[in-house]
């Protein structure tokens, strides 16, 4: 595909990185001259210095050939204006970076699609969103939905007293037949390397493992991973940023009891204003003293979400101290996901990742509807919709000629969420949910055109 991302940012920088390592045909365009320096000399791109807006700039990295725009500067103005001009110049996709949420809560009423932009994207409220789902999953350090919940995928450290711990997946299925979940990857204990689990794979203790579930499911899970479902009612919030505000607002409008900690005094009143059912403090987050003054040990879960990476991650550590359920940590540097397990904070979340799971849905082949990337993990989570021309289309499962680094999770179909095995024969117009390893992608997109 022939891709244009506009903006050398984070963001920008972070999805022509991943692009880049699938060999797609990219062009970063920035008018910052350090920043595309810096890309050019570490990724095999073609850079373009000079405002995205500009037609003739747009028409020389050939944005009437152009597969995908994609807009992520940190002018949403830009962003919006960019994706409009490549409509008109005859580019197939576009996607603008946004940061008023209020331009996503009304995209139906408003058509951007007829206006020239194919979709919004806003990290803050993604970011949001992961932060209201993994409370309501808060026994999970990872979550994700599909179809509304009609399938879930979830995330967990397997503890020693797991009564599949030290079977194979083949041996806790016949011990276990009447469970509504299939493990789809794990990650070893103490190395980076994904497994995408077989009849013979053995689980261990201490095992990152990913499940996908439906809805009768879940309650399993938390029975046998040993892990309780805590009540969440009590939620501390560090720092009133667009994502703090935006998760302080879905939370009090689902009855939490939320109280946030924002530094800046304007700020502070301001965020006080918009959000009459939370309780705002002023003051700063990394004072210790302060968070034990406004009950942080009578909390059920701690969330931080500062400009700083490390306060939010020793802010987390302090309120695991006072044993608090749950902690979430907003983080920019990737790094810290390889290390994610150790650190002691129960999940870590990343707006770049999350921005980038929603964009590479556009870029792979078939016809995806929905794409996670999982944390620390070197995987794809797919959801395919079926096509009559779908070589997978009328076939059983078992007859499928499916890579060992993948595996399906599930089916959705008729507005039903089902644990598919080998005897299932998948159809027209289903949903199937796959998790795959990067190498094995192309194979399974070619199952699913």
């Amino acid at each position: 595909m022939k891709i244009i991302i506009a903006g050398a940012g984070e963001v920008g920088f972070h999805l022509a990185k991943l692009l880049s390592y699938e060999s797609q045909d990219i062009t970063l365009i920035d008018s910052d001259k350090e920043s595309l320096s810096y890309a050019e000399g570490h990724l095999d791109i073609r850079v373009l210095k000079g405002d995205a807006t500009s037609i003739s700039i747009l028409n020389d990295a050939q944005v009437g050939k152009s597969d995908l725009v994609i807009g992520v500067t940190s002018s949403e103005t830009t962003n919006i204006t960019l994706c409009l001009l490549a409509k008109q110049l005859g580019s197939k996709k576009t996607i603008a970076r946004i940061s008023n949420t209020e331009f996503v809560e009304y995209k139906d009423r408003i058509k951007f699609s007829e206006l020239g932009i194919d979709e919004l994207i806003s990290p803050e409220e993604l970011a949001a969103n992961e932060i209201a789902l993994l409370l309501s999953q808060s026994a999970f350090n990872d979550t994700y939905e599909f179809e509304g919940g009609l399938l879930i995928m979830v995330g967990v450290s397997l503890p020693k007293s797991a009564p599949f711990v030290g079977k194979t997946v083949q041996e806790a299925a016949r011990i276990f037949p009447e469970l509504h979940f299939m493990p789809i990857a794990m990650q070893r204990r103490g190395t980076q390397f994904t497994l995408i689990p077989r009849g013979d794979t053995e689980f261990r203790e201490e095992d990152q493992v990913y499940f996908v579930t439906d809805r009768t499911g879940m309650d399993e899970l938390y029975k046998l991973t040993g892990k309780k479902k805590e009540e969440i009612r009590n939620v501390m919030i560090l720092g009133a940023s667009k994502v703090g505000t935006k998760a302080a607002r879905d939370l009090c409008e689902k009855r939490f009891n939320v109280k946030i900690i924002e530094k800046d005094k304007n700020k502070a009143f301001e965020v006080a204003d918009m959000l009459p059912n939370a309780l705002v403090i002023n003051g700063d987050c990394r004072n210790v003293e302060l968070l034990e003054e406004e009950s942080l040990e009578s909390m059920d879960a701690f969330i931080a979400v500062t400009g700083n990476s490390e306060t939010n991650i020793m802010s987390c550590l302090v309120a695991k101290s006072k044993h608090i359920k749950k902690t979430i940590a907003l983080v920019e540097n990737m790094d810290y996901f390889q290390i994610s397990q150790s650190i002691g904070v129960d999940t870590l979340i990343n707006k770049k990742l999350l921005a980038a799971n929603n964009i590479f849905r556009y870029v792979r082949k078939g016809e995806v509807v929905a794409l996670t990337r999982l944390n620390n993990l070197n995987a794809e989570i797919l959801e395919f919709v079926v096509k009559p021309t779908s070589e997978v289309a009328g076939t059983l499962i078992r007859e499928m000629d499916f890579p060992r680094e993948a595996s399906i999770g599930g089916v959705i179909r008729n507005d039903r969420g089902i644990i598919a095995l080998g005897d299932f024969r998948i159809e027209e117009g289903d949903r199937v949910v796959v998790c795959c390893l990067p190498n094995a992608i192309p194979e399974i997109e070619k199952l699913f055109l």
